[in-house]
């Protein structure tokens, strides 16, 4: 059976900063910081629930870039994909989070990643490091 996947958008700002946002829901994950994003739809391409998921959680726009590493997993059955991607229109709202938050390159670890986005934020800096 193929796994659900779930898509994440690391949105990249001038000077390196990244977008994280706060878990409200389920109560398992609640308070834990991590990149927006969510399942795909049936028929919907990846990248255009990205773009959905962005628009629904976060109001805004989004430009989708470079993918950053395979498949990161996630609770079983589950994989997550995410890319680099940048602001097209509109500024950030927590609308289904409890909190959002830009994060630069000296405070990257200032919050709490949940434990599937800690990894990515350690590969999305490097390669952020070598822009």
């Amino acid at each position: 059976m193929n796994p659900v996947v779930v898509v994440a958008a690391v949105i990249v700002a001038p000077g390196g900063r990244v977008l994280a946002a706060q878990r409200a829901q389920p109560a398992a994950l609640a308070g834990g910081w991590e990149f927006p994003g969510g399942k795909v739809d049936p028929g919907e391409s990846e990248e255009a629930a990205l773009v959905r998921e962005c628009r629904e959680e976060l109001g805004v726009e989004i430009a989708v870039g470079e993918r950053v590493g395979e498949d990161w997993p996630l609770a079983e059955g589950y994989v997550m994909r995410v890319w680099l991607c940048s602001l097209a229109s509109g500024t950030p709202q927590a609308k289904e989070h409890l909190a959002l938050r830009w994060l630069g390159p000296g405070d990257y670890y200032d919050v709490e990643w949940l434990g599937a986005d800690l990894p990515i934020m350690k590969t999305v800096e490097n390669l952020l490091q070598r822009d």
